[in-house]
């Protein structure tokens, strides 16, 4: 039985269910597959502060984070592998418990789902303290520099955009394989909106809106919300508040509108039924959320991207044709609205989804990842 370590990153919910989906698939293609978090090895110091420092960024000084995000990716490669070399020499003194992780779990070979994985790997490779394979799973559609180090044996990316970008930037094709990011396991299995729409109590006729806005600011996710409900167009609008309760309490004083009932949900266990249920998604720009969004042919309305690598997200989105990119969510009622009144372009978009929606990504990177281990056997 081979063995696969998958490293992420705690920093952000995407790396992780991607590397999650990722070892579900691989355990039932018969492999051992464990998911790690390299700052759960690191010292108290990276452990602690770079999350902390990642939330005050992105919550306080996001023009900030935008201009170190777009400024710190290099179009050239060479110069792109001297500056992740260099991070990895960086954290090297603050990640020195991870020698012992891979010694003890002793895998076939290693994946990083997050950056600073890829820096960590590729050091010790070079070093040659990691003499099994390394594979890199992109999380974002278009790949910042930071992704990119030597030694790789495959990337697996989301979009042929994003293979595209990363020869121009001099990778080898060989070494770029799309597959889209690994998502839920279940999103491979067919789900017919009226068998989810039954399951969940939704109305089996008019369109349903689906709105995750844990992310979004609150009073923002509200006005979408009553303006959705003022609405003369008959439908049933879903909010998902997740974790968040200042969210939660905003909402809770609304209720059905003249023709747009009200469905309110907070942490759920079934987004992707709600998906395959829905007309229209309304949801900010991570990578795994639309990734799964795309894969139900769903299409999206998405608002309020992080600076950075979610406006990139979104850009990709709006360019392929399967959604589209408010600044202002305030359109973003309107916008749904428009769209459910004219069936041809939302059928055009579920067409666009469906061309660059990836449902069986994580079936197809394990068996990649096994496939090369069986024919190049250690």
């Amino acid at each position: 039985m081979h063995r696969v370590l998958i490293l992420q990153a705690s920093l952000g919910s995407g790396h992780l269910s991607a590397a999650n989906a990722l070892a579900e698939a691989l355990r039932r293609l018969g492999a051992e597959a464990r998911v790690e978090d390299v700052l759960a090895y690191a010292s108290r110091v990276l452990r602690v502060g770079l999350p902390r420092l990642s939330a005050q960024i992105n919550e306080y000084g996001p023009q900030l984070y935008r201009m170190l995000y777009e400024r710190s990716d290099d179009v050239e490669i060479t110069t792109a592998f001297r500056q992740n070399r260099l991070m990895g020499l960086l954290s090297q003194p603050f990640l020195t418990q991870l020698d012992g992780l891979i010694e003890e779990s002793r895998p076939d070979a290693v994946v990083a789902a997050h950056p600073i994985a890829g820096y960590i790997l590729t050091l010790r490779k070079q070093q040659g303290r990691l003499e099994v394979p390394f594979y890199v799973v992109v999380t974002d559609f278009l790949a910042h520099s930071s992704w990119l180090v030597p030694g790789v044996r495959r990337y697996f990316l989301p979009s042929d955009f994003t293979r595209w970008a990363l020869e121009r930037r001099g990778l080898p094709a060989r070494l770029l394989e799309v597959t889209g990011i690994p998502i839920n396991l279940e999103i491979a299995d067919p789900k017919p909106a009226a068998a989810m729409r039954a399951r969940h109590g939704l109305p089996a006729a008019g369109p349903v809106i689906t709105l995750f806005g844990g992310g979004i600011e609150a009073r923002r996710v509200r006005l979408i919300a009553e303006e959705l409900l003022a609405s003369e167009l008959p439908g049933t609008l879903v909010s998902v508040a997740g974790r968040n309760l200042e969210l939660a309490a905003a909402l809770s004083g609304l209720s059905d509108g003249p023709q747009m009932a009200l469905r309110r949900l907070g942490r759920i266990d079934f987004v992707d039924d709600l998906v395959a249920a829905s007309d229209v998604v309304v949801t900010k720009a991570g990578g795994l959320i639309i990734s799964e969004v795309l894969a139900r042919r769903t299409p999206l309305v998405i608002i309020d991207p992080l600076l950075g690598q979610e406006e990139w997200n979104a850009d990709f989105i709006t360019g392929v044709g399967a959604g589209v990119q408010l600044r202002m969510p305030e359109m973003a009622a309107r916008t749904a609205l428009a769209l459910l009144q004219q069936p041809g372009r939302l059928a055009a978009m579920r067409e666009q989804a469906a061309r660059v929606g990836f449902p069986e990504a994580a079936y197809t990177i394990a068996r990649r990842i096994l496939g090369d281990l069986a024919a190049h056997p250690a």
